[in-house]
């Protein structure tokens, strides 16, 4: 029961006691135990109508809650799923060299998945070709990581420039900075 039914409820039943009380008040006195009662009876149901809507409030406050925690709890496993995912993706280059000054992030865009999209850019720096494994970190405004993402660019020919996208894993909103937690040239 919402608080609007809740509001209404109390001044019907306040209206009926009072109604029953001036009732009582203009008979005689062998109708006034009967009045008596029947305010006492819409008295105690006004009673129990108030108690259960407070009670269906409460319950609906808990779900609300149950509904946000749980939300939470799945947006924390998919970022640590990510994160498992960016680590195990990185560990598996060999001889990769530092290239995080190699690459650069534009602005992030939402896409039309609803999840973000970053363009990123690689200028190859050497004097061979290069595979890149690039880590993308996606971070709130207090610099908390909201999701990561690794994206491998194809050769680089020596001197040449690359575009790419890294793409978020999850919708996100709100104020979203992108960073190049790693970068490696192979």
């Amino acid at each position: 029961m919402n608080h609007r039914i809740r509001s209404a409820v109390v001044p019907a039943a306040a209206a009926l006691v009072a109604g029953a009380v001036l009732a009582g008040c203009s008979s005689s006195g062998t109708g006034s135990s009967a009045v008596s009662s029947a305010a006492a009876a819409v008295q105690s149901k006004a009673s129990e109508l108030a108690s259960a809507a407070n009670s269906a409030i409460s319950g609906a406050a808990s779900a609300a809650n149950s509904a946000v925690g749980g939300a939470a709890s799945a947006a924390s496993s998919a970022l640590a799923s990510a994160e498992a995912a960016a680590s195990s993706a990185v560990g598996k280059v060999q001889g990769g060299l530092d290239a995080t000054s190699d690459v650069s992030l534009g602005t992030p865009v939402t896409g039309s998945d609803g999840k973000l999209d970053v363009p990123v850019t690689v200028v190859n720096h050497d004097s061979q070709a290069r595979k890149y494994t690039i880590q993308v970190d996606f971070k709130d405004s207090s610099g908390n990581r909201l999701d990561v993402t690794v994206l491998t660019v194809p050769q680089v020919a020596p001197g040449a420039t690359a575009q790419a996208t890294a793409k978020s894993n999850r919708d996100l909103s709100g104020n979203v900075k992108v960073s190049v937690a790693a970068a490696l040239r192979y």
